[in-house]
């Protein structure tokens, strides 16, 4: 992922956004990540990343995700259409949740 990139999709927090709270704030826990402009307190995808997110940077590491935003945007779709956040959505589909055409 990009720094430009949305880690909270539904405030449209970006990862380097993320990143400067955390170098900022050193937060004592994920959770009040939410302060970054409301990051994860929407529709609650992102939670699990925030909190990884915040470990990485416990652990001394630049917070990254190796995804593709498109990949992310993707399986956000799937699990809002289905409450499912471990199963990727199916290669067919598109990530407004439409399928593609394919």
């Amino acid at each position: 992922m990009k720094p430009d990139d949305e880690v909270c999709l539904c405030f449209h927090v970006s990862l380097r956004k993320i990143r400067a709270y955390l170098r900022r704030e050193d937060p004592p826990v994920a959770s009040l990540i939410s302060e970054c402009l409301g990051a994860g307190t929407g529709c609650q995808w992102c939670v699990p990343i925030l909190k990884k997110l915040h470990a990485q940077h416990k652990a001394g590491q630049v917070p990254e995700l190796r995804v593709t935003a498109e990949q992310y945007a993707s399986g956000r779709a799937h699990y809002r259409k289905t409450g499912d956040r471990d199963t990727p959505p199916p290669a067919h589909e598109k990530p407004d949740g439409e399928p593609s055409g394919e």
